[in-house]
């Protein structure tokens, strides 16, 4: 195969271009080519329409007068095209005039390249391959760029669970199943609990002048752990000195023993107190309390008790608070059941039902299983609620608030309470201050003891002024969160009873006819039901 080319030819004091045509399928030539090639030579005086005839016959030789001639040989040329990202160099040669050109060697087509800064990259068996077997108006891809490899960041490799957010197992029946938790993450002493892949720079590569190409930045690691945990030398593996409770938090890897209690906990163990995780085979009895810096699983079932964890609270049974038990999580708390009892979490709650309580979560409360049922007490969520009954057709009193942290709501409705006292305090000290201004206005005298106490309630008055001013900004930003709840909803998947009051932040919402499959959210500033 043979792109069409061409070949300046001189005839006396005429310079003609022979064009020949291609062979087996060979490319065919652009007129832009051939006229910036004799632009080059400085050969101008042809006609345009005949050359552009010459060059579209592609079946035969042509010739063309294409200017006068200045006795001068020319040499064997090359075209050099480097592609705009610098990464490729692309030449195609031109032969040398017929009446006895030169020819390029390859130290020649170095320099050319070199000339033009072309540094790196530079393929010798091109070359030679060019210089053995001359094919024209031909592309030769003369040197090529070295990209840069990327490198990978470093990861962390866990080998327990570290997501807290795993819902229960559910059965087939829609029951939950709270004795198969895949959120306790027990480990045994020597096992591996987490290893560094360290990251990879990559490499840096070169354009075809030899400019650095850096490959992109990569992020570092290194691991994070407290107590009762070893590392390897080369600090990629850590391991659990002890048998206990592997958590992870805020990046970093604790483990705990986990003090373990075979029955209930009564008068045969007392309260516990324990930094660590507890796990607890029976139940805790009316008036004990359990308190862990981690974990706490029990067993069976939460009587009128006190129970608080730095983790999360798992009861496989349910809770029975008669009206006084408390049960406090830094993140989750889920029970089979729960009744008459307080509940605050600082993540989820999850049950299967829950009657007559105070439960409080930062993030959700859902209620799903067998009953699927809230029923009277106080729920709050900061951001969703989630149930398949809401109160019962007796009209049981039962309310339901998302929008905000239940934890920020309590301290606005504290603020609340203490910023109107100190406003009214403040009218009552300004309606004296004003009486005794008016008085020194009017010319009387005030006895000395009078001054003295306008004076200091006068001072008093702008201290306890000051005083009240960051309640109300902190008042102010809360409010504005309240109302900036828009993505917060309660959604009852089959019934929600008259006797249910529903509250989004600022806004309240009160059934008053039994309503199916409802979803409820703000809607332009009111509560509206939307479709499920």
């Amino acid at each position: 195969m043979r792109n069409q080319y061409f070949q300046l030819e001189f005839r006396g004091q005429i310079a003609c271009l022979h064009i020949y045509p291609p062979e087996d399928g060979g490319q065919m030539l652009s007129i832009s080519e051939v006229t910036e090639y004799l632009a080059a030579q400085k050969l101008d005086k042809y006609d345009l329409r005949e050359l552009n005839t010459a060059v579209i016959n592609a079946k035969e030789d042509s010739v063309v007068f294409v200017g006068e001639w200045d006795g001068i040989p020319v040499r064997e040329a090359i075209s050099v095209k480097i592609s705009l990202d610098k990464m490729k160099v692309t030449c195609r040669f031109y032969p040398p005039s017929a009446d006895g050109g030169k020819v390029m060697n390859a130290q020649d087509i170095i320099n050319d390249l070199a000339f033009r800064k072309v540094r790196f990259g530079l393929d010798q068996d091109v070359i030679a391959d060019f210089l053995a077997n001359r094919q024209y108006c031909t592309d030769y891809v003369m040197a090529v760029g070295e990209q840069p490899i990327h490198g990978r960041d470093a990861r962390i490799e866990y080998f327990f669970n570290t997501n807290k957010n795993l819902q229960p197992k559910r059965n087939e029946d829609g029951s939950v199943d709270y004795k198969e938790l895949n959120t306790i993450s027990h480990i045994e002493k020597g096992q591996l609990l987490a290893r560094l892949h360290k990251e990879d720079p990559g490499k840096v590569g070169r354009n075809v002048f030899g400019e650095e190409i850096k490959p992109r930045t990569v992020r570092s690691e290194k691991l994070e752990y407290g107590n009762n945990i070893s590392i390897n030398e080369d600090r990629t593996e850590i391991y659990s000195d002890v048998t206990g409770h592997a958590n992870f938090l805020n990046g970093k890897v604790f483990v705990s023993d986990v003090f373990k209690v075979p029955a209930d906990v009564d008068n045969s163990v007392g309260n516990i107190e324990y930094n660590g995780s507890v796990e607890i085979l029976g139940n805790v009895k009316t008036g004990f309390s359990v308190r862990a810096t981690g974990d706490i699983i029990i067993g069976g079932v939460v009587e009128n008790a006190f129970v608080e964890s730095g983790g999360q609270i798992i009861v496989k049974q349910g809770i029975h608070g008669m009206h006084k038990g408390v049960l406090k999580a830094a993140t989750n708390v889920m029970a089979k059941y729960i009744e008459n009892a307080k509940v605050y979490a600082g993540g989820f709650v999850e049950a299967e039902a829950i009657l007559n309580s105070d439960v409080s979560a930062t993030a959700e409360v859902r209620v799903h299983g067998r009953k699927g049922l809230i029923n009277g007490g106080t729920i709050r969520a900061g951001r969703s609620i989630e149930a398949e009954y809401a109160g019962t057709e007796m009209g049981t009193f039962t309310t339901l608030e998302v929008g905000i942290d239940p934890a920020k709501k309590e301290r606005y409705i504290e603020i609340s309470k203490d910023v109107s006292k100190r406003s009214k305090d403040l009218e009552d000290m300004k309606v004296i201050i004003d009486n005794y201004a008016g008085m020194l206005k009017r010319g009387e005298v005030l006895p000395k003891d009078k001054l003295l106490y306008v004076q200091q309630l006068a001072l008093e008055y702008k201290t306890k002024k000051e005083e009240i001013e960051p309640l109300r900004t902190e008042m102010r930003t809360i409010h504005l969160e309240m109302m900036a709840s828009d993505r917060s909803y309660i959604a009852i998947s089959r019934t929600v009873y008259p006797g249910v009051s529903l509250s989004i932040s600022d806004l309240g919402y009160n059934i008053k006819e039994k309503m199916n499959y409802c979803r409820f959210k703000k809607i332009d500033g009111a509560i509206g039901k939307v479709p499920f």
